[in-house]
């Protein structure tokens, strides 16, 4: 079928928020044209984190659509049916998958919608057309490299969905190199590493870096193994009943509409259900290593608690790490082969392909970008169409804007909302 001249939106991004996206746009009743530009060659989720031990921390309901769809043919379970899976998956009695095989459930769905998407195409600015007068109904988003000619084209849309993903975040003035990674690229730095790794540290309290540093422990049978952590020792995640009920789709609610009193209590009280925190299983399994280690007198396995990077040098082929630990309040330097910063990852800021339409909006009395319940940003009243976000909502909607926990539901909520303001803009 030959392209719209218009398409009824335009995904910005193709990771699990706009894949549950299309999913539900592809569910509809009416028809609604869409298109998705991504980056990167192809599908990519947390690949660095896909270390063989890893498992999900959510249900594997909690997929891309049986929360906002139980009978939709994307779910979890239908994917381990076309595969084989599903009766081995039931008896292995676990509520959650590893995160490789949620992985293959991404591009099993993927894989269905592929038409929908153009990979390697990086968005490079959204912007009204030019000489627009009254009311502006549709957007240009102008794309480089869109896997097809290699050049740069305009994509008409009357809705944008902005959905870019996290960013990984490092300690405050170090950078990564060959020897100093990120988590997120984990896997990809660790299996491309060509020269020994005796000495290695890990930096972080949550759940990245102690399945990094359990998987090196055992990866690397001769290696050093430093874990750099935060806090006394690593925190266990709070996946008790009523604690996750801050995930639940009402607790988007009473997130969105509640005072900002109300808002700073789901931070304090609940943050650590995520953030910061490690499932009982890995800290369980990390110190029985630890433990074992004592009984051989190898002290491979060494935990830095109350302790910072402060800063990083290469030296030599070796990375000169400089800790600070808050128990002394002293410096000292650990010399290793490398440093993985499993530093967590700030929200998406949706102003960075915004441009000059950022600025237009308006924004609350922290200058954070006003959001409608419906996940849409609040525009001026000459800006008609649509741009919502897949993130960068937690000051609107709380702690599960930028999780798989509300994925299914928040798309759902999205797509419906397209689809009335699309009947709209006939009716007009």
């Amino acid at each position: 079928m030959p392209e719209p001249r218009t398409y009824d939106v335009a995904g910005i991004g193709f990771g699990p928020a706009n894949l549950s996206l299309a999913i539900a746009l592809d569910e509809r009743p009416e028809p609604i044209s869409s298109v998705f530009l991504e980056r990167r060659a192809s599908l990519s989720w947390h690949r660095g984190m896909l270390v063989p031990s890893a498992k999900m921390q959510v249900s594997f309901l909690k997929d891309l659509v049986t929360f906002r769809n139980p009978a939709s043919p994307f779910g979890f379970v239908s994917y381990l049916r076309e595969v084989g899976r599903l009766a081995m998956f039931v008896n292995n009695q676990d509520f959650f998958p590893t995160r490789r095989e949620f992985h293959g459930y991404l591009e099993w769905a993927e894989a269905k919608l592929r038409p929908n998407v153009v990979y390697g195409s990086e968005v490079v600015a959204i912007r009204t057309p030019p000489g627009e007068r009254g009311p502006v109904d549709r957007l240009l988003v102008e794309v480089r490299g869109d896997g097809r000619s290699g050049g740069t084209r305009l994509v008409e849309a009357r809705n944008v969905v902005v959905s870019t993903g996290l960013v990984p975040r490092m300690p405050a003035g170090v950078e990564g190199d060959t020897s100093v990674w990120h988590s997120s690229e984990f896997l990809d730095r660790f299996r491309a590493h060509d020269r020994p790794i005796r000495r290695v540290a890990v930096a972080g309290g949550g759940q990245s870096a102690a399945e990094i540093v359990r998987f090196l422990y055992d990866a690397l049978p001769e290696a050093e193994i430093h874990a750099i952590v935060p806090a006394y020792g690593y925190s266990i995640a709070d996946s008790t009943p009523f604690a996750n009920q801050i995930f639940d789709p009402d607790a988007v609610d009473d997130y969105y509409d509640g005072t900002p009193r109300s808002r700073d209590a789901f931070w304090k009280y609940h943050k650590n259900t995520n953030y910061s925190v490690v499932d009982a299983e890995v800290i369980k399994d990390l110190y029985r290593r630890a433990y074992d280690d004592g009984l051989a007198g190898t002290n491979r396995l060494r935990f830095l608690g109350l302790t910072r990077v402060v800063d990083v040098k290469s030296v030599q082929n070796d990375v000169r790490v400089t800790l600070h630990s808050a128990s002394r309040d002293e410096s000292h330097d650990l010399d290793v082969n490398v440093l993985v910063c499993a530093t967590g990852y700030d929200p998406m800021d949706p102003c960075a392909v915004l441009g000059d339409l950022a600025s237009r909006c308006p924004r609350d009395d922290a200058g954070r970008l006003r959001v409608d319940r419906d996940y849409r940003l609040v525009t001026p009243p000459d800006l008609r169409c649509g741009i919502y976000l897949q993130g960068g909502t937690e000051h609107t909607h709380g702690l599960s804007s930028s999780l798989l926990s509300n994925l299914a539901v928040r798309s759902g909520e999205i797509a419906r909302s397209i689809a009335a303001g699309l009947a709209a803009q006939e009716k007009r």
